[in-house]
């Protein structure tokens, strides 16, 4: 079977003004390589094929790769790339009420990774082993492992903090606050 008769144009270098590559890869697949090859950590891998993530967070604390992976998406823009995290610092501040989206009630904080530095949490309080929110306030120390999403520069952040996968996310999470874990 031709790739032609599975669904994939095939346009020979020079015949579509669209295409001048003759590639089958297009302008995304090729920006999302880039970012692959950028974040080429062995902790880092993108989140692309079939929705699963192909690598894992690092198993301590690593706020200078999140921070190093944050700069790559300034840089290039939002992409469809999510990565595994895992950072640890200090709540500078807490919603106290959690809301409900459609996937379900969620509780949200900002947690400084380095100075001038921090990043919106989002736990999926329906998933996690927690007490009622809010768990954590400003001053606790707190570890995360979870996917870092950008959407843009004021759209980014860490969810999938539970013990749960999904097919979109494949790697548990966790939120560790003052030394208790919830999953």
């Amino acid at each position: 079977m031709s790739a032609a008769s599975k669904g994939f144009p095939l346009h020979p270098i020079g015949t579509d003004s669209r295409r001048q590559t003759g590639s089958l890869i297009g302008a995304s697949g090729l920006a999302v390589l880039g970012l692959v090859i950028l974040a080429g950590t062995p902790h880092a891998r993108a989140q692309t094929v079939g929705g699963a993530p192909s690598g894992l967070a690092p198993t301590q604390c690593d706020n200078r790769k999140f921070l190093s992976d944050q700069a790559g998406f300034m840089q290039t823009g939002p992409t469809r790339v999510d990565l595994p995290e895992h950072i640890c610092g200090q709540v500078v501040s807490v919603t106290r009420r959690s809301r409900r989206t459609r996937s379900g009630v969620h509780g949200y904080f900002i947690l400084q990774t380095a100075p001038g530095h921090s990043i919106r949490i989002v736990s999926d309080l329906d998933r996690m082993n927690a007490p009622n929110w809010p768990w954590v306030k400003p001053g606790d120390q707190v570890d995360v492992v979870g996917r870092y999403y950008f959407d843009s520069e004021r759209s980014q952040g860490i969810d999938w903090t539970h013990h749960g996968a999904g097919r979109h996310w494949a790697l548990p999470g966790f939120v560790q606050v003052n030394g208790t874990r919830y999953e």
